[in-house]
Order: structure tokens, then C-alpha cells, then sequence
């Protein structure tokens, strides 16, 4: 698909409300689905549907049984942990160069020792899929948001922008799926100040 094409579909309305040099920088980052396992090809596109008669989705929307890992979509930064009555437990986290938001929500719980500032490597597991917030405790899953940021102040409130239109990598498998890097070895004794 083209950089034009992507632009009028990637906010869900035929609008170009994201420049196209921002959407290109965003396909740049390729994207993983950001659940153990799935398939971007297997996920609805549930971005442009209705939410009771005001507002659209504005994102994706990947089910999974409850406690499946949540990987990190993209390299970045865990910006903000959250906790609200729509999303439940969330993860605000930024792209490398700050344009991007990605927002995880209705989470069972974070990943032991997931913080505020903490840098993602893409593939890694920062939380579990769940149902808090406003999600059916019959139905858990990832509630997954893109938006381009206009100004950190605001960070839960960027350009709304189709996630599944940017999958590059399949969320892996189990067996594949990355760990936080671990701490470096302490220097010994020998070398230490």
C-alpha cells in the first residue's frame, strides 16, 4: 500500500490527520502485535467501529486468555503506568523519538518491576492481558492504541492511528518471546573504585 493510501486509513476516517512523513516513520518502526502468539493477520480490524453513539474505537482490540504476556510493540520508554475506570491498568510507553504512543489497556497486572521511565525493547513482556476497567471479565484481552503525540501534556490524547495497518511481526511464540535485559555483572572487587 502506498505512503497515500496508508495516510487516508490509517486514522480510520479518510482523513489525513497524521502527515505522511509520520506514518512512513511509523511503518519504519515495524511494528510487533503486542500479545504472545498472535497473529496480525488473525485480529479484527475493530478501529473504526462504533462506541456507544458519540465516539469510534480509535484502536485494536486482541484477545487472549487472561494472563498471556503483553509484549512491548515497540523499542521506547514506559511513560506513563496508569490505572483508570475505561482502561483499567494501562501502559502509556513512547517510541524512540517521542512521536508515537502506544497505550496498553485492560491488563490483568504490569510486569514484576515495570516503572515509569523504564526502556522497552520490542518483544519484551511488560504485562499480562486481562479484563480490568471496563472490559468484560468474560471476554479478556489487549485494547491496543497508536497515536501521534502533539504534546506530552496530553499524552492519552494524540491523533488516533490504525495499529493493525503497521503490524510487521507476528507477536512470537512462547518459546521466543523476550525477557528484560538482564542488570550488568558488578565490576570485581579487584576493579572496583
Amino acid at each position: 500500500m502506498d505512503s497515500a493510501a496508508i495516510a487516508g486509513r490509517a486514522a480510520g476516517t479518510g482523513r489525513f490527520a497524521v502527515a505522511p512523513e509520520d506514518l512512513e516513520y511509523l511503518r519504519g518502526r515495524s511494528l510487533m502485535v503486542p500479545v504472545q502468539g498472535a497473529r496480525a493477520a488473525k485480529i479484527p480490524d475493530s478501529f473504526d467501529e462504533p462506541r456507544g453513539t458519540t465516539r469510534r474505537h480509535n484502536a485494536i482490540d486482541i484477545m487472549a486468555p487472561r494472563g498471556t504476556p503483553v509484549l512491548s510493540a515497540d523499542d521506547g520508554r514506559v511513560y506513563k503506568l496508569r490505572q483508570n475506570a475505561a482502561g483499567g491498568t494501562t501502559i502509556y510507553a513512547l517510541d524512540p523519538g517521542s512521536r508515537f504512543v502506544y497505550y496498553y489497556a485492560h491488563l490483568d497486572r504490569y510486569r514484576e518491576g515495570l516503572s515509569e521511565g523504564a526502556p522497552l525493547a520490542k518483544g519484551e513482556v511488560i504485562g499480562y492481558v486481562g479484563s480490568t476497567g471496563n472490559a468484560s471479565e468474560r471476554w479478556p484481552h489487549l485494547h491496543f492504541q497508536v497515536m501521534r503525540l502533539t504534546t506530552v501534556r496530553r499524552y492519552w490524547d494524540g491523533v488516533p492511528v490504525n495499529p493493525k495497518l503497521f503490524f510487521a511481526i507476528d507477536g512470537p511464540l512462547a518459546a521466543t518471546a523476550a525477557a528484560p535485559a538482564p542488570a550488568p555483572a558488578a565490576a570485581p572487587a579487584s576493579q572496583q573504585p
